[in-house]
C-alpha cells in the first residue's frame, strides 16, 4: 500500500454530483477502495495558485490509481497527476493543510454541503 500525492483540475460542473455521492455513501461502497477514497476527497483541498484539487489517496494499484480513475476519478476531474507516488499519509495532508477546503471553492456558497 502507498498513499499518493494527487492534484487534478476538477470538473466544477460535475462536483455537486461527486459530493452528492460522497455523502449519500455511494463511493464508500465500492470495493476496495471506496472507504479511503471517500475519505481523501471528502477532506480534499482546493490551490488557488492552479485551481486544482489536492489530495493524499490510499492506493494498492499498479499503474497507480488505477481501478479509482476507472470508477470515480476520470469522471469527475481532469489532468490527474500523481505528485509523489509514496509520500507519508500525515506529512502529506499537513503539506497542504494551509488551502482552503476543495468543496468550499467549487460548490455554491448556499448549499449545504
Amino acid at each position: 500500500m502507498a498513499n499518493r500525492f494527487v492534484r487534478a483540475e476538477p470538473k466544477r460542473n460535475r462536483m455537486r454530483d461527486l459530493r452528492d455521492r460522497l455523502d449519500s455513501g455511494d463511493i464508500e461502497q465500492l470495493e476496495p477502495f471506496g472507504s479511503a477514497m471517500t475519505n481523501a476527497l471528502t477532506n480534499a483541498r482546493y490551490d488557488p495558485d492552479t485551481g486544482e484539487a489536492v489530495w493524499i489517496e490510499e492506493d494498492y494499484c499498479s499503474p497507480p490509481l488505477a481501478m479509482e480513475r476507472a470508477e470515480v476519478l476520470d469522471e469527475y476531474f481532469e489532468s490527474l497527476t500523481i505528485v509523489d507516488e509514496d509520500v507519508d499519509e500525515a506529512a502529506g495532508w499537513d503539506r497542504i493543510d494551509d488551502l482552503p477546503s476543495l468543496w468550499e471553492q467549487v460548490l455554491p456558497a448556499t448549499s449545504d454541503q
